[in-house]
């Protein structure tokens, strides 16, 4: 437990400062906002801070800091402090940066900012690797919260078999068409604070929960093998989870696997393109730490939630009403198991969610938090595909002045869409190789961002604080590349080789940022602009 509140202290009192000093760096002032100076009452909107906060903290929020906290916890209490240090220095600063460069810029989406801090080859490439993304966003999250919506709400299988199963996916589907086509503040602006509102009181639920029903949380200095500690039907050994280290020899290394499973709540590329969307919504400079830094520090919170319910679920065991882990062995994988009329049964991450909402916060509330996390992804996923038309249209320079020309726009990205969703759901390891590749690419998007908040910095007389995106671009360059080169989606080297082509290529990659940052620096084009 206390492993636990020494995290939480990290994200609140570190965020506190570290998002002060972001500001200080960026320095903010009363310019007029995109918001006013474009206004167009579709997507450059002025909004109120408290509702594009939560409109910000929807569209980051999908399904990545529950289900990703709920795996990431299997690497034991280390989570509480990785997910907590990442957030504040990592995450949440890219975020702001992000947000705040994009409204000084008059409202930039992403593949424009890329082109103007980087070069024509690295935007080109920016942009078929975020389009690739986004499609993997808006499938992915027509998929988790349909399933979780089938099986813990419907108590259906989820099956491929199941027209139900299609009837609810197409729901979804119809829902985001529409949330991509029209004006935001007529149908994203007011729906989802509603959302927001539960999504913030489903994690505060459990919050409480942890500390008002003692569930047995592991501290990072004490045993981590709960056999004999907590549950009478077996226990979980985290540590032998991953071995003896970061860098262990059974296949679960901490790093980089662990920063690849938990990407909401530390850091996300695809956060980037969803603070360019709201940076067309904010009235003053001066509310986007609110907007933009804070946000990602309140997601934070929510993962740490769901990770230390989720310990705490494995803790007390199946027979004490939370989850057992059984290794299966024609997996390779450890399999959250729990009781079901009276049979100890293999569940998904999923419905581990369905478990911890129940035992947190009983049957009405549990059911209530259910339902913010199924209407989790869907706020994200609408939005994906918006950001999808929003750079379709800015990179070719489409007019999207009214509806039938957005349309027209969307139908192909639709089409895409569905398409990739069948084949997930009928393949039977569909869906995990789409997860996979959708987990790499959302953090591979972030070095994208974080190069250009360092071509930014140096090129407006900041060089100074150039290690603030550096220190996080370096890390996610070695995990990215780490996790590709060994992986089976990937290039399936052993580690050792694995680590040293990505410390070859995180040297590359910094060098190459840093050389361009002083380039531009010197040319003087962008701090001429901006003065």
């Amino acid at each position: 437990m206390a492993t636990f509140i020494i995290g939480l202290i990290i994200l609140v009192c570190g965020g506190a400062l570290y998002g002060r000093f972001c500001e200080k760096v960026f320095e903010p002032d009363d310019r007029e906002t995109p918001a006013y100076a474009k206004q167009d009452g579709v997507d450059y909107v002025p909004m109120a801070t408290w509702r594009n906060s939560l409109i910000n903290l929807l569209n980051i929020a999908g399904t990545g800091p529950i289900l990703g906290p709920i795996q990431g916890i299997l690497f034991g209490p280390i989570a509480f402090l990785a997910i907590p240090i990442g957030n504040v220095i990592g995450g949440s600063m890219h975020d702001y940066f992000s947000g705040m460069i994009c409204t000084r810029d008059g409202g930039l989406q992403m593949p424009q900012f890329v082109q103007k801090y980087t070069n024509k080859v690295v935007y080109y490439l920016y942009d078929v690797f975020i389009c690739i993304l986004l499609l993997l966003v808006g499938a992915v999250f027509i998929y988790t919260p349909g399933d979780i919506f089938i099986t813990q709400v419907l108590g259906r299988t989820g099956a491929a078999t199941d027209a139900v199963t299609w009837i609810v996916y197409s729901c979804i589907f119809i829902y985001y068409l529409i949330a991509t086509v029209f004006p935001i503040d007529k149908i994203i602006g007011r729906i989802y604070p509603i959302f927001g509102a539960i999504l913030v009181l489903s994690a505060v639920g459990i919050f409480v929960a942890i500390f008002a029903k003692g569930y047995p949380l592991t501290d990072v200095w004490a045993n981590w093998n709960t056999v004999g500690q907590y549950a009478k039907d077996g226990g979980f050994d985290f540590a032998a989870y991953f071995g003896s280290g970061p860098l262990a020899a059974d296949g679960h290394h901490f790093i980089p696997i662990f920063f690849v499973t938990v990407a909401c709540g530390i850091l996300s590329g695809f956060h980037s393109t969803q603070t360019a969307l709201i940076s067309r919504t904010i009235k003053s400079e001066k509310k986007g730490r609110i907007v933009f830094y804070d946000m990602m520090i309140t997601e934070g919170f929510i993962a740490m939630c769901w990770a230390a319910g989720t310990l705490g679920m494995i803790n007390m065991g199946a027979q004490n009403g939370g989850v057992q882990m059984i290794f299966d062995n024609a997996t390779q994988a450890w399999t959250f198991n729990t009781m079901i009329k009276g049979q100890l049964t293999a569940v998904s991450a999923t419905s581990v969610v369905g478990i911890l909402c129940k035992n947190a916060l009983g049957p009405v509330g549990g059911m209530i938090a259910i339902i913010g996390v199924i209407v989790l992804p869907i706020t994200s996923g609408d939005t994906a595909l918006r950001s999808l038309r929003l750079t379709l249209t800015d990179t070719f320079h489409l007019k999207q002045d009214n509806n039938a020309k957005r349309i027209l726009l969307a139908i192909p990205i639709f089409a895409l869409v569905y398409v990739i969703l069948v084949w997930a759901k009928l393949d039977a390891n569909g869906f995990n190789v789409l997860w996979r590749y959708f987990a790499w690419s959302n953090q591979m998007i972030s070095l994208f961002a974080l190069a250009c908040i360092a071509v930014y910095l140096y090129t407006h007389g900041k060089a100074k604080f150039v290690w603030m995106p550096m220190i996080a671009g370096a890390f996610y360059s070695f995990v990215t590349c780490a996790f590709i080169m060994n992986a089976q989606i990937g290039f399936r080297l052993p580690w050792t080789a694995a680590y040293i082509v990505s410390l070859i290529w995180t040297i590359f990659y910094v060098a190459i940022v840093l050389i361009d940052g002083k380039k531009k620096a010197s040319a003087g084009t962008f701090t001429a602009a901006a003065a």
